[in-house]
């Protein structure tokens, strides 16, 4: 399956607790999501985990994964991504995306004028926002990801139209 196939939904955060457990960083929106739609598969796909919840934790959501068993097993997937197969997530009402379906899309201002290609998508709490990386920028420019701001995502075109505010032009 190539990348486009499947999204990632979390991250491993460490262990938790001494026999296996790790602490999951869900990107779900119901963050207990994550379970139904495994196996979830590292991000070059060569390794495939079959995921069991076992309680919230402080940051995220205790969890075993097929095949770890030990304390020293589960640190070593510390920072590791978990992808799902496109086909097991729900589909997405018109204005929604998958963070995936984003990043590398050239973004062009209302006028069409290449503003630059959308690098990653954050969350620092008070909304989406997407890092835009332009050639000639010392710096990557940050724009809100709302209506306002980003008026229309074409992934079939594979553009995203901003109107910037004066500010961070």
């Amino acid at each position: 399956m190539s990348k486009p196939d499947r999204v990632c939904v979390g991250a491993i955060a460490g262990a938790f607790g001494v026999r296996g457990e790790v602490r999951l960083k869900s990107f779900c929106t119901e963050p207990e999501d994550i379970a139904a739609y495994g196996p979830l598969f590292t991000e070059d796909g060569a390794v495939s985990y079959s995921v069991t919840l076992t309680r919230p934790v402080t940051g995220g959501l205790g969890a075993r994964l097929s095949g770890v068993a030990t304390k020293e097993a589960a640190d070593a997937l510390k920072g590791v991504t978990l992808w799902a197969d496109r086909a097991r997530l729900p589909s997405l009402p018109d204005d929604e995306f998958y963070h995936t379906d984003l990043i590398g899309l050239e973004v062009r201002d209302t006028g069409g004028a290449v503003i630059g290609k959308v690098r990653a998508v954050q969350n620092f709490g008070a909304g989406d926002i997407l890092e835009i990386y332009a050639p000639g920028r010392k710096t990557t420019l940050l724009l809100p990801f709302t209506r306002a701001v980003v008026p229309t995502v074409d992934l079939s075109a594979g553009r995203i139209i901003a109107d910037p505010p004066e500010e961070v032009e």
